[in-house]
């Protein structure tokens, strides 16, 4: 069914007019939004077999268990789990055999004057894609970003309708995520995790779910686990210590690892994190991402396996300069929050070039960076052309910005990384990702074993065995 000009009511009368879908629709906290359309359009009767608003937290507790988050991902999973089993016990028999059953919940919050900026929630699906067959799931966060209530439910409204269609009519997941922005926009709406599962999806790789959230701007951030699970930020991130490396990481060497393992050391040791179990995550910006027009998709992957294998949870990111990455995670933490990095991008925060949109320039991208717990940790750097070693303290920078980085050693937000190996810094990513394209051996030299084994085991970056092509070369 092609759907590039309908309507939020075209779409919720084309589902009303479809014999095959039928179900419920239980929703907390935004009011019945989404089920309101489909009596709206006419010809409810057709597609809802039930609308439910469990309002009262004791009426909520009573129907889906106990919960210390109402909006929550926990009880999304909860309505969904209940209310298909009711609709699967009281209708399978009478009409299993004709009718693709769904459920459709959401748990929100919309915004409150003095309480909340913005309304945010739990948004998701249950559902056969076709009668009799196993069900699957889709889970979506939201945040709610109109300035009034009434606008926020309304979104909500957009959004659920575009969602059930979607399910129905665009599986396919590309197709699936850009449909749920029709009606909308990101001044009204942000999606930062969307979740596929079933039989319906079984090919759908999360992971990459969260790319394409990014790359089609339905949020400017989507995090999954070194498991490859995709969650919502501040469910791993809330209230934690976080140490971030950005990175294209393709692949990840020696140097990369260290960077990031020797700034670990000193950020755990900081009066304000010790003793806690700190965030550490791998950041990867779109730019980062698709460095050409020859790498896509599977690269992406690629890059997430490694990380994934050394135990990183994985950041995708819209941010280009590195305070907008520090104003995004403050958002989720009151803890430290720590800033791996190398000594050139020491030289780009100074660098005007980068801040052309900033009234204040390099000085105010530097208060937006450093505000509250933020700290940076400066990996060292060799000078190609003479092949002196410069650290954060030494490193050139031009008039007037080498100032400006006394102030921040002497204010502690920047801090040289102390126990760095000097025979990493003439390792970079692309000379061993070159070396890996033309088959010359020399790059497992320079990745850490674990990161060379998963490279060959799962033939990452066009790795291949051919002996009677492979480069012979002294390292």
């Amino acid at each position: 069914m092609n759907d590039v000009t309908l309507t939020t009511e075209q779409k919720a009368l084309a589902l009303n007019q479809d014999p095959r879908p039928y179900g419920t629709f239980a929703e907390i906290g935004g009011g019945q939004e989404v089920a309101r359309w489909f009596f709206y359009v006419g010809g409810a009767a057709g597609t809802v077999a039930k609308t439910i608003s469990a309002y009262d937290m004791s009426v909520s507790d009573a129907l889906y268990g106990p919960t210390q988050q109402y909006v929550s991902r926990r009880r999304l999973e909860a309505m969904l789990d209940h209310e298909y089993a009711q609709l699967i016990e009281r209708l399978q028999a009478k009409r299993g055999n004709t009718t693709a059953f769904f459920v459709f919940a959401d748990t929100v919050t919309t915004r409150s004057d003095g309480l909340f900026r913005h309304g945010r929630g739990w948004v998701g699906m249950r559902l056969q894609s076709a009668p009799c067959q196993a069900p699957s799931d889709i889970i979506v966060h939201v945040h709610l970003l109109d300035s009034s209530s009434v606008r926020q439910q309304d979104a909500l409204g957009v959004l659920g309708v575009n969602l059930i269609y979607a399910a129905f009519y665009r599986k396919e997941p590309t197709a699936l995520i850009r449909s749920l922005m029709d009606e909308l926009s990101r001044e009204r709406i942000e999606i930062d995790m969307i979740k596929l599962s079933g039989p319906a999806f079984a090919d759908v790789d999360n992971r990459l779910m969260s790319l394409q959230s990014v790359e089609q701007n339905l949020t400017d951030a989507a995090m999954f686990t070194a498991s490859g699970e995709v969650v919502q930020p501040s469910e791993v991130l809330h209230s934690r210590p976080i140490l971030v490396e950005r990175g294209n990481f393709r692949p990840v060497t020696k140097l990369t690892l260290d960077l990031l393992e020797r700034a670990r050391e000193q950020f755990v040791q900081e009066p304000k994190v010790f003793g806690q179990q700190p965030v550490v995550l791998a950041e990867m910006t779109l730019r980062s991402m698709i460095p050409g027009p020859d790498v896509g998709h599977p690269d992406f992957l690629a890059r997430a396996d490694i990380l994934g294998g050394l135990g990183f949870d994985v950041l995708i990111s819209r941010f280009e300069p590195y305070y907008r990455l520090a104003e995004y995670l403050v958002n989720y933490t009151d803890r430290m929050i720590g800033i791996a990095v190398g000594l050139p991008s020491i030289k780009e925060i100074a660098d005007e070039k980068y801040y052309r949109d900033l009234p204040g320039g390099v000085l105010e991208s530097a208060g937006r960076l450093f505000k509250r717990t933020v700290k940076m940790y400066v990996y060292p750097g060799r000078d190609p052309r003479s092949g002196r070693i410069y650290t954060v303290e030494t490193a050139p920078l031009p008039s007037p910005w080498h100032h400006l980085r006394k102030l921040l050693l002497e204010l502690h937000r920047v801090e040289p990384i102390s126990s760095s190996d000097e025979s990493y810094l003439s390792v970079f990513p692309q000379d061993v990702l070159a070396k890996i394209e033309r088959d010359d051996s020399c790059w497992e030299e320079s990745v850490p074993l674990s990161v060379a084994e998963i490279i060959k085991a799962k033939r990452l970056f066009n790795y291949r065995i051919k002996a009677t092509t492979k480069v012979q070369s002294s390292c």
